[in-house]
């Protein structure tokens, strides 16, 4: 062991001749610690946020999506075949995306409608992953049901699935009857009129995203493609992976094996408001605690030139007996690696049980009508830890380049002319 390292360790530990050194130091090392930690449990708490966004916004857009650039597509069976041939794919569903009102007897309102293969295995999962059902059943999607004697001869499309709250809207629930009323263009795509039809309530959901809740209907594709006029057509495919973390290296393979005129985009490129706004938001709380921990390192600068002022007769003993003025550097290299060693373990220490203890016992509660979870979601990330500690370590060691260069410039013949 170097014994510039013995005599750094020496001086750190020791009780100083001034108090105030002492004193200074212990607050020196706290105020590292406090600044690790707060980073720490910042970056958890940011990184569940992330998480939760990112599950929220897959919520109304897939992993990844494929369309034509010319328009519906007529043979998406094939397609969705060729898809799933693709490694890093675990199933593709074919939709319908259109827009309708929802009449009731206690009130109307504009929806989207989302058509997709109620019997395909890979679109049943996802929604059962993606919403609660309340009441009712998704197989409703699948029944055909007779028109009512009172329907007016209006066409009975079928069931469909909504939010409780679009439920809450338009006062009904499940069994209940409603009417769908969609502007439909002509073929020559010249004329307008006003398609409508009868529906089902078959099953209420809460998704957790209040939009989706409010405004999203579910469908049958045959059905919607039908009562919309689209023929056997589809907008696009819906693409499910195996891992979502490999979504840009399947979205190559799949711009690879598929050609003109398709597209294939993934939810990151869909939604690059939401993940630029929230990389941006990140970084700056960031940086904000990064320069906490620099004011906390910042103080190693007053508490080793206060070390260097008590200690000034040993630097001149040292040197005199041959220490270089590297050596006297070094003591106090090795004395700030120290104290911002100590104090970015115990700041991973007070982060790490932090970000437990907020993700275990939940004593922070936000509202869960915009945030989708009523408590502050958390996610420990080990690499993103380990780079607090070392942006830390590298400040404090920065800290001590100004103190070890004015101690080593001292000569000992001035130094004990004057004590």
């Amino acid at each position: 062991m170097r014994y510039e390292f013995q005599i750094a360790a020496r001086y750190l530990l020791t009780r100083h001749k001034t108090r105030s050194v002492s004193v200074t130091t212990a607050f020196t090392g706290l105020g590292v610690a406090i600044g690790v930690a707060a980073l720490c449990v910042v970056i958890s708490v940011m990184n569940g946020f992330e998480a939760n966004l990112r599950e929220r916004v897959l919520h109304l857009t897939p992993p990844v999506e494929v369309t034509s650039i010319a328009g519906p597509i007529a043979d998406y069976e094939v397609l969705a075949q060729r898809i799933n041939r693709v490694p890093g794919v675990a199933g593709s569903v074919p939709f319908l995306n259109s827009q309708a009102m929802l009449s009731a007897r206690h009130g109307i309102s504009g929806v989207l409608v989302r058509a997709v293969q109620p019997d395909n295995p890979v679109a049943l999962s996802e929604l059962k992953k993606s919403m609660r059902v309340v009441s009712g059943s998704v197989a409703s999607l699948t029944q055909n049901y007779p028109p009512a004697a009172d329907d007016g001869g209006r066409p009975m499309i079928g069931a469909l699935l909504m939010g409780g709250a679009l439920a809450l809207r338009l006062k009904v629930s499940t069994g209940d009857r409603l009417r769908v009323i969609s502007p439909i263009l002509s073929a020559d795509r010249e004329q307008l009129r006003v398609r409508v039809g009868n529906v089902i309530v078959g099953a209420l959901f809460s998704s957790g995203v209040s939009f989706v809740d409010r405004s999203l209907v579910i469908m049958n594709l045959r059905a919607a493609q039908d009562f919309f006029g689209r023929g056997q057509k589809a907008d696009g495919i819906q693409v499910y992976l195996d891992d979502l973390s490999q979504t840009s290296r399947v979205t190559r393979r799949l711009q690879n094996e598929l050609s003109y005129p398709y597209v294939v985009r993934n939810w990151t490129e869909l939604n690059q408001a939401y993940a630029a706004g929230f990389a941006m938001l990140k970084l700056v709380y960031s940086l904000v605690l990064m320069v906490l921990i620099g004011v906390a390192a910042f103080n190693l600068v007053a508490t080793l030139i206060m070390t260097g002022m008590e200690k000034r007769k040993d630097m001149a003993i040292l040197m005199t007996m041959g220490a270089s003025a590297r050596a006297v550097r070094l003591i106090f290299f090795f004395n700030a690696a120290l104290l911002g060693g100590i104090g970015t373990l115990s700041g991973l220490g007070l982060g790490l049980f932090g970000a437990w203890a907020l993700g275990r016992y939940h004593f922070i509660r936000i509202p869960e009508e915009i945030y989708g979870t009523s408590t502050v979601p958390v996610v420990v990330a080990p690499l993103e830890f380990l780079l607090v500690a070392a942006a830390a370590l590298a400040l404090c060691l920065m800290a001590s380049v100004y103190p070890a260069r004015r101690a080593s410039r001292r000569l000992p013949v001035e130094v004990m002319r004057r004590d």
